[in-house]
């Protein structure tokens, strides 16, 4: 299986998806133990969520799991969030703690599946992007991500259900911070916040460049808004769903109109 799925879009938004793939090699998926194997913190149906939402965009997906190697990871390893807890470039746990290899992988193949499965993914959204740049005078990364409401591991209480990550406004020009925050407040019956717990991860902060035409804003969703239920089998809620595609096109809308105003800014400080 080829590391990423790319669909090639004319328009100024590219979606990525680092953590929807649940793909794992039969060698690697014998080594996890039976939690592992539960692939439990895959970004549950984040692709068929965004499916269809805006035309002419383009989108870059992982198709391996994140417990092979994790796309949205720094590939030198280095912690997002020091101090706190979180997962590595190969997590040894998962979310909550559990131990996730009977054999846990050690640097040699570490640095092994980051050449196969890490590196293919970000030479393809980094190509997307200048791509999409040349296209459109600027591209906007929108990095679709989910994750369990409550995961007392990671976080105290309940996750707002729309958690916006700018790296505190250092990947993107603020329209775009401004125009997904105020989409998302506009959306009765559901909580936000920006910069909270996830500021972007490191897809966000790495290709966030918005002095050169390249913005960048995640979107972790507190899966209780898609799901029918955030444990086994992680089922796809088609109601909650489709209320919630009616505020995610909205956003998606919303950057696509922004574009033309950040590409002429872009083009007058070049």
């Amino acid at each position: 299986m080829k590391p990423v799925e790319v669909i090639q879009g004319s328009g100024p938004v590219v979606l990525g998806m680092p953590h929807t793939g649940t793909h794992v090699p039969e060698d690697i998926f014998e080594r996890l133990t039976p939690l592992g194997k539960t692939l439990g913190d895959t970004d549950w149906h984040i692709d068929r969520l965004y499916e269809g939402l805006l035309e002419n965009v383009t989108v870059v997906r992982a198709s391996f799991h994140r417990y092979v190697i994790d796309a949205n990871r720094d590939p030198s390893g280095e912690s997002l969030y020091p101090g706190q807890n979180t997962t590595g470039l190969v997590p040894l746990t998962d979310f909550d703690g559990g131990p996730l290899w009977e054999t846990e992988p050690d640097a040699g193949e570490i640095e092994a599946r980051r050449k196969a499965w890490h590196e293919p993914y970000h030479a393809a959204l980094a190509a997307e992007l200048e791509r999409v740049r040349n296209l459109n005078g600027v591209a906007i990364l929108y990095d679709c991500h989910s994750i369990r409401s409550i995961i007392p591991f990671l976080f105290e209480g309940v996750l707002p259900d729309f958690n916006i990550g700018t790296n505190e406004g250092r990947t993107c020009a603020p329209e775009i911070e401004q125009v997904v925050a105020e989409a998302c407040q506009a959306a009765r019956g559901y909580s936000t916040v920006v910069n909270g717990r996830f500021k972007g991860g490191w897809t966000t902060r790495h290709y966030g460049q918005p002095e050169d035409g390249i913005h960048a804003i995640q979107m972790e969703l507190a899966q209780k808004t898609h799901l029918g239920s955030e444990t086994v089998p992680f089922e796809y809620d088609m109601e909650k769903a489709a209320g919630l595609r009616v505020h995610l096109k909205a956003i998606l809308e919303r950057l696509e109109a922004l574009a033309p105003r950040l590409a002429r800014f872009t083009g007058e400080k070049s």
